[in-house]
């Protein structure tokens, strides 16, 4: 027969089990939190990737955090510089923000707003590009070491020798400058390659189809440009398209499949990397929930379900590889609807 100290004692090492989430050894999380107040700060409103990341209408980082039962509002500036995000990081905070999701544009110029920001318990995730002193973790798009390799690859195989340039974003991003450094790590295995110059559109249609053309008019036995965003490498393919040199300069790098679309058919940029944004956006709302939530923490190991793509993993670092990439080429363009 059972003492009666004996069931006080069984009760209260149950009931000590299922606080930690343990009954019958099987390990369950916590629920998660419901009506946080989540910023999705992308580097600017208007940028058809972002749009993809966020939106809820393309399943991305707004769809998400709905289906959590959280308040999602997605706000930054107009131009991709820390000048125009930065204020909206403030007042994100100042409108009492339990998590930001930022994709930094300059984490010098970020990380003490980030800081302040964690220092009063909001949760701060990154996602397309890092700013790694000053957050909890990061969701990157693809191993970025895949990403520059795979843009020379690309571009070895269309011209096979010459003069290349980079058409990047801008000259502060975490991962414009982490994927040119391996293109250029990469470049050594192609000597024939030769890289004259990488200029800055910014994120922006003017400033990136000027650049495109100052590089044209600078140097005219260029034969190739590599752009790792998505509106550099619009803006260049529309700059090549309309100084007919088709053929002449070959394009390669990061774009959505719909705007580069017509662009891969004519032979202008005859393919062009990326992942599904939507993705990426996913993937971090789901994360800085559950860290926000605090079932996990932002250790190596530590993992979670993310929605529809299943169970996802904190790296070293605290980075988060959801995946590789996707080449889009004439054969498979159109499959794509993003």
């Amino acid at each position: 027969m059972t003492s009666r100290l004996s069931k006080r004692t069984l009760i209260l090492a149950v009931s000590a089990l299922c606080a930690i989430g343990i009954v019958g050894g099987v390990a369950y999380a916590a629920s998660l939190k419901k009506g946080l107040k989540v910023y999705v700060i992308p580097k600017n409103l208007g940028n058809s990737y972002f749009t993809t990341a966020d939106s809820v209408k393309t399943g991305g980082a707004l769809a998400a955090l709905k289906t959590l039962g959280e308040t999602g509002t997605e706000t930054s500036g107009t131009a991709a510089t820390a000048a125009s995000q930065l204020p909206a990081i403030q007042a994100s905070i100042a409108k009492g923000a339990n998590i930001l999701i930022v994709s930094a544009t300059d984490p010098t110029a970020l990380c003490s707003t980030l800081k302040s920001a964690a220092a009063k318990g909001i949760t701060v995730v990154t996602y397309d590009s890092d700013a790694p002193t000053c957050r909890s973790a990061y969701v990157e798009n693809a191993p970025a070491s895949a990403i520059g390799e795979s843009e020379v690859v690309d571009m070895a195989q269309e011209i096979g020798s010459g003069q290349i340039a980079i058409v990047s974003a801008e000259a502060s991003a975490t991962n414009q400058n982490v994927w040119i450094g391996y293109m250029k790590t990469e470049l050594k295995k192609y000597p024939k390659l030769d890289l004259v110059d990488t200029v800055y559109g910014n994120d922006d249609p003017t400033t990136a189809t000027q650049v495109t053309q100052g590089l044209l008019q600078k140097y005219p036995k260029l034969k190739g440009i590599i752009s790792p965003t998505t509106v550099g490498i619009l803006a260049a393919a529309q700059v090549i398209d309309a100084a007919h040199d088709i053929g002449k300069v070959k394009l390669t790098g990061l774009g959505t499949p719909l705007e580069m679309k017509a662009y891969i058919e004519n032979g202008t940029s005859p393919d062009v990397i990326l992942w599904d944004p939507a993705r990426t956006g996913t993937i971090a709302a789901y994360l800085a929930v559950n860290l926000a939530s605090k079932t996990i923490t932002d250790k190596t190991g530590q993992s979670f379900t993310a929605g529809s793509y299943g169970k996802e993993t904190i790296g070293p670092d605290g980075t988060i590889d959801p995946g590789g990439t996707t080449t889009f080429t004439k054969a498979n363009v159109g499959q794509f609807s993003f």
